[in-house]
């Protein structure tokens, strides 16, 4: 694992692949990490492509550097994270891939920065950047119901639940969202460490 002072974090990340590969950056989301793209990281490194994956804001060994720091997941501290992390391992231009948080900051920097990206691979509807003045508005239920995990934590109990059950929480996610996917107690448990750091959010 490396580490790497970028913007307000010291970043944990993990480097596969020969330096001077394609630079692909892998995101993951909540509540997972590195270990999303363990095979994929293999996979594009044997063709040639250079793989950073770091651990996002909240995760793993990734750290705030000022206590003063906002402990927060907006949109666009979430693309300010990838900015930095570009601009401290100086990369001019990279593959931006992700999903939920990661592949918000994906499309952010795409968006504001298209000359940082050369494409953009991001994973999950409805969760790329978010339309903040139609934020309020409901949806589908059934796509409301996929979210409630989201008003959870914006409630004292969620936030309580999260410090009492993160665990248990987060399998419990892991299988609702992924339901045919057969993990077993090692893959979750490689994962479920990194939910120790502090600063973890939903």
């Amino acid at each position: 694992m490396k580490h790497i002072a970028a913007g307000v974090l010291n970043v944990a990340y993990r480097e596969v692949g020969p330096t001077d590969g394609t630079t692909v950056i892998l995101l993951h989301g909540f509540p997972y990490d590195v270990h999303t793209y363990d095979a994929v990281s293999v996979r594009l490194s044997a063709a040639g492509m250079r793989c950073i994956v770091p651990y996002l804001r909240g995760y793993g060994s990734t750290t705030f550097r000022a206590a003063k720091t906002p402990r927060s997941g907006q949109q666009a501290a979430l693309g300010a994270d990838l900015l930095a992390l570009m601009d401290a391992l100086a990369i001019p231009s990279a593959v931006l891939a992700g999903f939920d948080w990661g592949g918000r900051a994906a499309c952010i920097v795409a968006a504001l920065w298209p000359e940082r990206a050369k494409g953009v691979v991001s994973c999950g509807a409805g969760y790329n950047i978010q339309n903040i003045s139609q934020a309020g508005n409901p949806v589908a239920p059934e796509k409301e119901y996929r979210n409630w995990y989201q008003y959870y934590f914006h409630l004292e109990r969620g936030r309580a639940g999260l410090t009492l059950n993160r665990r248990e929480l987060c399998r419990l996610l892991w299988r609702l969202w992924s339901p045919t996917w057969s993990f077993d107690d090692a893959t979750f448990a490689r994962t479920a460490a990194s939910f120790e750091n502090p600063d973890i959010s939903g």
